[in-house]
């Protein structure tokens, strides 16, 4: 049976004072698509206020559990949202981010058979 990957997701901006949620089934290309709104046209959410550093994701066989997670977390204040990345990634640390990738010690979720984890760029 084949394995489907769904991600909730929750981006932030270098200073920590903006987040954006959303969902994809592709993480890695989601966030690169992120940081290239940002540097060109800005035409998102995200690229407009620089939301491309991942803080927090969830891993979901089923898009239509993803969705409602998703929107879930959308309704939420920020305060829980806070609580939330913080329970799962204390320092707030960009999972995303090659130097914080190389050093091999970030929160992960187990999907599937595995861990999941960002990937290297050009890895």
């Amino acid at each position: 049976m084949k394995q489907h990957n769904y991600f909730i997701y929750i981006t932030t901006n270098p200073q920590k004072t903006v987040l954006y949620t959303g969902v994809t089934n592709d993480l890695e290309r989601r966030m690169q698509e992120h940081l290239n709104d940002h540097l060109n046209e800005r035409k998102t959410f995200a690229g407009k206020y620089f939301c491309y550093n991942l803080v927090y994701y969830e891993w979901y066989q089923y898009i239509q559990a993803a969705i409602q997670r998703e929107k879930e977390i959308k309704g939420w204040l920020r305060s829980k949202k806070e609580q939330l990345i913080s329970n799962f990634n204390p320092d707030w640390r960009f999972l995303n981010d090659p130097a914080e990738i190389e050093k091999g010690d970030l929160p992960q979720w187990y999907i599937g058979d595995e861990y999941w984890q960002p990937r290297m760029a050009g890895k």
